[in-house]
């Protein structure tokens, strides 16, 4: 565990971290949330760790601080960091076309939309590792592409967890792209297609590349694609129904093991587990005598890798941001709708969680939730209460 502090200690107000506790207390009151876990860390101290509400409103069991959570797309960043160990290692370049590692690759082309028909054209250039890692491949979410193509991905069944990470990636490469590759930024299956990547690099399994290389290192002890038997009353649950549409909720099944280790977006783990994960980035790739990546690699990593000749395809990167190595990047202090310092980085879940790290703060801050109907509200609220608790 990261070593505790007083919140005044490293200049927050314990006052003010108070209101953020109430007011999202104030949420499970409501009924909007089961529950969540809240973690802020500054200068390598968590000042302020707590759980609130339930873990699993069909029992009415409390939140616990080590409860289990789905992080979803929270994978990515630990995926890329992945990738740029691979990098470090001189074992691939972000360069290289993605059909070097996936051969079918070479054969996808670029579907064009028109009047309900698709054209295919050929790519002006390969998709690199590089247009993988900051979502300007051409691939797509089902739900984020246009209705031809997204019937495409739906009639492939693409979201489906039986397939093998090879299979996964060898039916994506059979799918057109929806733009040319490095032309706009749309979110996608792209961190899944890096999750191959690693395993043709490495000749393992993406889960046990991930457990011997980053998690026994860092002390990531409860994060996985699955979860153990002996943790199952750990895991964090979603209102059956959502609260403001009750519309159905489904999450994904993670007592027992998928075929599919989704590297953008099947892992679960716990706010300790991942505040090491993001303390190492903190610190420039550091944690304890563990060093995973340089801090030139973090850098980089976390500066902003979209040109001005990339369109923003998607409301998904808000405005005042553009897009790193597995991250959204902060390039304002102003016109994004919550604070933040130029070169903040952050991403989060479909199901709720989310991070952000502040460079220039020294500072972290995690919440952990599944609600996925409320994310982008309590997100904001949850920006807005960790800046406000800002002193020194």
């Amino acid at each position: 565990m990261l070593p505790t502090t007083k919140p005044e200690e490293v200049g927050f107000s314990a006052e003010r971290l108070a209101r953020l506790t109430a007011a999202l207390r104030a949420e499970v009151d409501r009924g909007r949330l089961p529950g969540a876990v809240t973690l802020i860390a500054r200068y390598g101290k968590i000042a302020h760790f707590e759980a609130i509400g339930v873990r699993d409103p069909a029992s009415g069991t409390p939140m616990r601080t080590d409860s289990i959570f789905r992080i979803y797309s929270m994978t990515k960043p630990i995926v890329s960091t992945a990738v740029m160990m691979l990098v470090e290692q001189g074992r691939l370049l972000l360069s290289d076309p993605v059909s070097k590692y996936i051969p079918a690759f070479a054969k996808t082309k670029v579907g064009i939309e028109r009047d309900g028909e698709i054209e295919l054209i050929d790519p002006l250039r390969p998709m690199t590792v590089q247009d993988l890692l900051r979502h300007t491949s051409g691939l797509s979410y089902e739900f984020l592409a246009g209705p031809a193509l997204a019937k495409l991905y739906a009639d492939a069944k693409i979201y489906r967890r039986s397939w093998s990470n090879a299979e996964h990636a060898e039916a994506l490469a059979t799918l057109p792209l929806i733009h040319q590759p490095g032309t706009h930024w749309d979110y996608s299956r792209s961190t899944d297609v890096l999750g191959r990547i690693v395993e043709v690099v490495t000749g393992r399994a993406l889960g046990a590349f991930l457990q011997d290389d980053i998690f026994a290192p860092l002390g990531m002890v409860d994060t996985a694609f699955s979860v153990p038997e002996s943790a199952h009353d750990r895991v964090a649950e979603a209102f059956p129904r959502d609260p403001d549409t009750n519309d159905p909720v489904r999450l994904i099944d993670v007592r027992t093991p998928a075929e599919l280790e989704s590297g953008g977006g099947g892992l679960v783990s716990t706010a300790l587990d991942y505040a090491r994960f993001l303390q190492m980035l903190q610190n420039g790739g550091a944690l304890d005598t563990v060093r995973l990546l340089s801090r030139k690699t973090v850098g980089f990593m976390a500066s902003n890798h979209l040109g001005p000749g990339v369109k923003i395809s998607s409301d998904l990167l808000p405005e005042g941001y553009g897009f790193g190595l597995g991250f959204a990047v902060r390039l304002d202090e102003g016109i994004a709708a919550v604070p933040g310092s130029v070169g903040q980085y952050f991403w989060g879940g479909i199901a709720g969680t989310t991070f952000w790290i502040d460079p220039e703060e020294e500072c972290f801050a995690l919440l952990m939730v599944q609600a996925p109907g409320q994310r982008d509200e309590l997100r904001q609220l949850y920006r807005n209460m960790v800046h406000a608790a800002f002193g020194d």
